[in-house]
Protein backbone atom coordinates (compact mmCIF):
# COMPACT_ATOMS: atom_id res chain seq x y z
CA UNK A 1 0.00 0.00 0.00
CA UNK A 2 1.28 3.75 -0.78
CA UNK A 3 2.92 5.88 2.19
CA UNK A 4 1.30 9.41 2.58
CA UNK A 5 4.32 11.68 2.50
CA UNK A 6 5.25 13.26 5.86
CA UNK A 7 4.15 16.54 4.01
CA UNK A 8 0.63 15.72 3.45
CA UNK A 9 0.63 14.03 7.10
CA UNK A 10 1.10 17.15 8.35
CA UNK A 11 -1.70 18.86 6.31
CA UNK A 12 -3.94 16.45 7.75
CA UNK A 13 -3.02 17.55 10.99
CA UNK A 14 -3.63 21.04 10.68
CA UNK A 15 -0.95 22.89 12.17
CA UNK A 16 -3.04 26.38 12.63
CA UNK A 17 -5.76 25.05 14.29
CA UNK A 18 -3.61 24.09 17.58
CA UNK A 19 -3.58 27.37 18.89
CA UNK A 20 -6.75 27.92 20.16
CA UNK A 21 -6.17 24.68 22.77
CA UNK A 22 -2.77 25.57 23.34
CA UNK A 23 -4.01 29.03 24.35
CA UNK A 24 -6.16 27.95 26.21
CA UNK A 25 -4.27 25.66 28.11
CA UNK A 26 -2.17 28.24 28.97
CA UNK A 27 -4.99 30.42 30.08
CA UNK A 28 -5.57 27.68 32.93
CA UNK A 29 -1.95 27.94 33.88
CA UNK A 30 -1.72 31.44 34.53
CA UNK A 31 -5.01 31.04 36.24
CA UNK A 32 -4.13 28.54 38.78
CA UNK A 33 -2.10 30.87 40.22
CA UNK A 34 0.64 28.42 40.64
CA UNK A 35 4.75 28.66 39.49
CA UNK A 36 4.76 28.25 36.61
CA UNK A 37 8.73 28.08 35.97
CA UNK A 38 8.55 25.55 38.89
CA UNK A 39 6.36 23.19 36.77
CA UNK A 40 7.53 23.69 33.17
CA UNK A 41 7.75 20.14 32.08
CA UNK A 42 4.30 19.71 33.12
CA UNK A 43 3.30 22.95 30.68
CA UNK A 44 4.56 21.73 28.10
CA UNK A 45 3.21 18.31 28.28
CA UNK A 46 -0.11 19.97 28.45
CA UNK A 47 0.24 22.19 25.25
CA UNK A 48 2.06 19.00 23.46
CA UNK A 49 -1.27 17.41 24.38
CA UNK A 50 -3.96 20.31 23.83
CA UNK A 51 -2.45 21.18 20.34
CA UNK A 52 -0.21 18.35 18.30
CA UNK A 53 -2.05 15.72 19.47
CA UNK A 54 -5.58 15.83 21.02
CA UNK A 55 -6.54 18.64 18.53
CA UNK A 56 -4.64 16.83 15.88
CA UNK A 57 -6.80 13.72 16.68
CA UNK A 58 -9.72 16.30 16.11
CA UNK A 59 -8.55 16.77 13.04
CA UNK A 60 -7.56 13.39 11.12
CA UNK A 61 -10.87 12.34 12.47
CA UNK A 62 -12.74 14.88 11.02
CA UNK A 63 -11.03 14.94 7.99
CA UNK A 64 -11.57 11.13 7.56
CA UNK A 65 -14.92 11.01 8.33
CA UNK A 66 -15.69 14.34 6.22
CA UNK A 67 -13.99 12.92 2.60
CA UNK A 68 -16.98 12.74 0.72
CA UNK A 69 -17.63 16.52 1.88
CA UNK A 70 -14.66 17.64 1.52
CA UNK A 71 -14.48 16.57 -2.01
CA UNK A 72 -16.69 18.98 -2.59
CA UNK A 73 -15.84 22.25 -0.54
CA UNK A 74 -12.30 21.34 -0.41
CA UNK A 75 -10.98 18.70 -2.96
CA UNK A 76 -7.33 19.85 -2.53
CA UNK A 77 -7.49 18.35 0.91
CA UNK A 78 -5.12 15.14 1.70
CA UNK A 79 -7.59 12.63 1.74
CA UNK A 80 -9.78 13.55 -0.98
CA UNK A 81 -6.71 14.84 -3.26
CA UNK A 82 -5.67 11.05 -2.71
CA UNK A 83 -1.97 12.49 -0.88
CA UNK A 84 -3.15 10.29 1.90
CA UNK A 85 -4.08 7.05 0.27
CA UNK A 86 -6.62 3.65 1.19
CA UNK A 87 -7.12 4.39 4.97
CA UNK A 88 -4.13 6.17 6.00
CA UNK A 89 -6.56 8.85 6.88
CA UNK A 90 -8.04 6.19 9.94
CA UNK A 91 -5.27 4.85 10.45
CA UNK A 92 -3.26 8.21 11.62
CA UNK A 93 -6.56 9.16 13.71
CA UNK A 94 -6.36 6.13 15.54
CA UNK A 95 -2.27 5.96 16.22
CA UNK A 96 -3.05 10.04 16.97
CA UNK A 97 -5.83 8.99 19.86
CA UNK A 98 -3.58 6.14 21.59
CA UNK A 99 -0.55 8.95 21.47
CA UNK A 100 -2.62 11.41 23.14
CA UNK A 101 -3.97 8.93 26.15
CA UNK A 102 0.01 7.84 26.68
CA UNK A 103 0.85 11.63 26.43
CA UNK A 104 -2.23 12.43 28.83
CA UNK A 105 -1.54 9.36 31.91
CA UNK A 106 1.46 12.14 32.80
CA UNK A 107 -1.34 14.84 33.82
CA UNK A 108 -2.82 13.34 36.75
CA UNK A 109 -6.43 11.94 36.99
CA UNK A 110 -8.14 15.61 36.29
CA UNK A 111 -5.67 15.98 33.08
CA UNK A 112 -6.35 12.95 32.22
CA UNK A 113 -10.09 12.66 32.49
CA UNK A 114 -10.23 15.70 30.42
CA UNK A 115 -7.78 14.22 27.82
CA UNK A 116 -10.29 11.57 27.69
CA UNK A 117 -13.25 13.49 27.49
CA UNK A 118 -11.69 15.62 24.46
CA UNK A 119 -11.08 12.50 22.30
CA UNK A 120 -14.31 11.15 23.27
CA UNK A 121 -16.02 14.42 21.62
CA UNK A 122 -13.53 14.73 18.54
CA UNK A 123 -14.52 11.19 17.89
CA UNK A 124 -18.12 11.96 18.45
CA UNK A 125 -18.53 15.00 16.55
CA UNK A 126 -17.22 13.11 13.40
CA UNK A 127 -17.87 9.66 13.55
CA UNK A 128 -20.94 8.06 12.92
CA UNK A 129 -23.48 6.85 14.56
CA UNK A 130 -23.35 9.85 16.85
CA UNK A 131 -21.81 12.36 14.27
CA UNK A 132 -22.66 15.57 15.99
CA UNK A 133 -22.12 17.91 13.51
CA UNK A 134 -24.93 16.79 11.81
CA UNK A 135 -26.51 19.25 14.18
CA UNK A 136 -24.32 22.95 14.43
CA UNK A 137 -26.00 22.92 17.93
CA UNK A 138 -24.16 20.26 19.63
CA UNK A 139 -21.17 19.70 17.13
CA UNK A 140 -19.71 23.15 17.60
CA UNK A 141 -21.02 23.13 21.49
CA UNK A 142 -19.09 20.10 21.21
CA UNK A 143 -15.69 21.72 19.46
CA UNK A 144 -16.44 24.88 22.21
CA UNK A 145 -16.08 22.73 25.26
CA UNK A 146 -12.82 20.83 23.73
CA UNK A 147 -10.69 23.67 21.92
CA UNK A 148 -11.40 26.24 24.95
CA UNK A 149 -13.20 24.72 28.39
CA UNK A 150 -11.54 21.31 28.78
CA UNK A 151 -7.81 22.86 27.51
CA UNK A 152 -8.13 25.96 29.89
CA UNK A 153 -9.38 22.78 33.03
CA UNK A 154 -6.41 20.72 32.17
CA UNK A 155 -4.22 23.29 32.42
CA UNK A 156 -5.96 24.98 35.92
CA UNK A 157 -5.66 21.12 37.60
CA UNK A 158 -2.08 20.08 36.19
CA UNK A 159 -0.89 23.14 38.08
CA UNK A 160 -2.81 22.06 40.75
CA UNK A 161 -1.00 18.87 41.37
CA UNK A 162 -3.87 17.15 39.67
CA UNK A 163 -6.55 18.41 41.91
CA UNK A 164 -9.91 19.82 40.76
CA UNK A 165 -9.42 23.58 39.39
CA UNK A 166 -10.56 25.99 41.85
CA UNK A 167 -14.52 27.08 40.80
CA UNK A 168 -13.88 30.51 39.16
CA UNK A 169 -11.58 28.81 37.02
CA UNK A 170 -14.49 26.69 36.06
CA UNK A 171 -16.45 29.60 35.54
CA UNK A 172 -14.76 31.21 33.23
CA UNK A 173 -13.48 28.14 31.36
CA UNK A 174 -17.81 27.21 30.93
CA UNK A 175 -18.24 31.21 29.30
CA UNK A 176 -15.32 31.10 26.97
CA UNK A 177 -16.71 27.57 26.40
CA UNK A 178 -20.27 28.80 25.24
CA UNK A 179 -18.55 31.80 23.36
CA UNK A 180 -16.34 29.49 21.38
CA UNK A 181 -19.50 27.94 19.88
CA UNK A 182 -19.96 31.32 18.27
CA UNK A 183 -16.44 31.07 16.77
CA UNK A 184 -17.14 27.38 15.53
CA UNK A 185 -20.09 28.78 13.45
CA UNK A 186 -17.84 31.47 11.78
CA UNK A 187 -15.99 28.39 10.58
CA UNK A 188 -18.74 26.81 8.97
CA UNK A 189 -19.81 29.92 6.20
CA UNK A 190 -16.97 28.35 3.99
CA UNK A 191 -18.75 25.07 3.75
CA UNK A 192 -22.12 25.78 3.23
CA UNK A 193 -22.52 24.45 -0.50
CA UNK A 194 -20.93 20.97 0.58
CA UNK A 195 -23.13 21.08 3.88
CA UNK A 196 -26.12 21.19 2.09
CA UNK A 197 -25.69 18.56 -0.45
CA UNK A 198 -24.33 16.01 2.34
CA UNK A 199 -26.85 16.84 4.56
CA UNK A 200 -24.78 18.06 7.57
CA UNK A 201 -27.02 20.67 9.42
CA UNK A 202 -24.82 23.46 10.19
CA UNK A 203 -26.20 26.75 11.73
CA UNK A 204 -25.50 28.54 8.52
CA UNK A 205 -27.70 25.58 7.24
CA UNK A 206 -30.34 25.37 9.57
CA UNK A 207 -30.75 29.03 10.63
CA UNK A 208 -29.93 31.16 7.12
CA UNK A 209 -26.49 32.64 6.53
CA UNK A 210 -27.93 35.93 8.34
CA UNK A 211 -29.58 34.15 11.04
CA UNK A 212 -26.00 32.16 11.52
CA UNK A 213 -23.89 35.51 11.55
CA UNK A 214 -26.18 37.34 14.12
CA UNK A 215 -26.42 34.07 16.28
CA UNK A 216 -22.39 33.53 16.56
CA UNK A 217 -22.06 37.58 17.38
CA UNK A 218 -24.36 36.81 20.10
CA UNK A 219 -23.07 33.54 21.51
CA UNK A 220 -19.85 35.25 21.39
CA UNK A 221 -20.69 38.37 22.94
CA UNK A 222 -22.70 37.57 25.75
CA UNK A 223 -20.63 35.10 27.72
CA UNK A 224 -17.85 38.05 27.61
CA UNK A 225 -20.07 40.23 29.21
CA UNK A 226 -20.97 38.03 32.00
CA UNK A 227 -17.21 37.24 32.94
CA UNK A 228 -16.73 41.53 32.52
CA UNK A 229 -19.91 41.74 35.76
CA UNK A 230 -18.23 38.72 36.93
CA UNK A 231 -14.37 40.38 37.02
CA UNK A 232 -16.46 43.65 38.58
CA UNK A 233 -17.52 41.48 41.46
CA UNK A 234 -14.15 39.94 42.29
CA UNK A 235 -12.41 43.25 42.48
CA UNK A 236 -10.99 43.16 39.35
CA UNK A 237 -11.91 46.35 38.05
CA UNK A 238 -8.80 47.13 35.25
CA UNK A 239 -9.07 43.70 33.90
CA UNK A 240 -12.80 43.78 33.95
CA UNK A 241 -12.14 47.40 31.74
CA UNK A 242 -10.12 45.65 29.64
CA UNK A 243 -12.22 43.00 28.56
CA UNK A 244 -14.79 45.79 27.73
CA UNK A 245 -12.16 47.54 25.70
CA UNK A 246 -11.58 44.18 24.00
CA UNK A 247 -15.54 43.67 23.53
CA UNK A 248 -16.15 47.08 21.79
CA UNK A 249 -13.80 46.32 19.74
CA UNK A 250 -15.21 42.82 18.69
CA UNK A 251 -18.69 44.82 18.44
CA UNK A 252 -17.55 47.17 15.44
CA UNK A 253 -15.87 44.12 13.31
CA UNK A 254 -19.33 42.24 13.88
CA UNK A 255 -21.08 44.99 12.33
CA UNK A 256 -18.92 45.16 9.63
CA UNK A 257 -19.13 40.96 9.53
CA UNK A 258 -23.08 41.15 9.58
CA UNK A 259 -23.30 42.83 5.81
CA UNK A 260 -21.56 40.23 4.17
CA UNK A 261 -21.38 37.51 6.04
CA UNK A 262 -20.06 34.76 3.85
CA UNK A 263 -17.43 37.04 2.12
CA UNK A 264 -16.65 38.70 5.49
CA UNK A 265 -16.13 35.56 7.45
CA UNK A 266 -12.63 34.29 7.38
CA UNK A 267 -11.35 38.02 7.97
CA UNK A 268 -13.20 38.28 10.86
CA UNK A 269 -11.98 35.07 11.85
CA UNK A 270 -8.18 36.56 11.47
CA UNK A 271 -9.28 39.59 13.28
CA UNK A 272 -11.71 39.29 15.45
CA UNK A 273 -11.21 36.03 17.30
CA UNK A 274 -8.13 37.01 18.70
CA UNK A 275 -9.79 40.36 20.32
CA UNK A 276 -12.14 37.23 21.79
CA UNK A 277 -8.87 35.12 23.27
CA UNK A 278 -6.93 37.98 24.38
CA UNK A 279 -10.26 38.71 26.54
CA UNK A 280 -9.44 34.51 27.78
CA UNK A 281 -5.89 35.51 28.90
CA UNK A 282 -6.77 38.51 30.60
CA UNK A 283 -9.50 36.75 32.83
CA UNK A 284 -6.75 34.09 33.83
CA UNK A 285 -4.67 36.62 34.48
CA UNK A 286 -7.24 38.64 36.79
CA UNK A 287 -7.85 35.11 38.30
CA UNK A 288 -3.96 34.82 39.32
CA UNK A 289 -3.85 38.15 40.69
CA UNK A 290 -5.71 36.09 43.79
CA UNK A 291 -3.86 33.12 43.59
CA UNK A 292 -6.56 31.90 40.93
CA UNK A 293 -9.51 31.71 43.74
CA UNK A 294 -10.53 34.94 43.08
Amino acid sequence: MARPALSAVAELLKPITWFPPMWAFSCGVVASGQPITANWFLVFLGVLLAGPLVCATSQAVNDWFDRHVDAINEPNRPIPSGRIPGRWGLYIAIGWTALSLLVATQLGPWGFGAAVLGLILAWAYSAPPVRLKQNGWWGNAACGISYEGLAWVTGAAVMAGGAMPASHSLALALLYSIGAHGIMTLNDFKAIEGDKKMGVGSLPVRLGVDGAARTACVVMAVPQIFVIGMLVQWGAVWHAAAIGALLVAQGVLMLWFLKDPVKRALFYSGFGVPLFVSGMMVSAFALRATGGLA
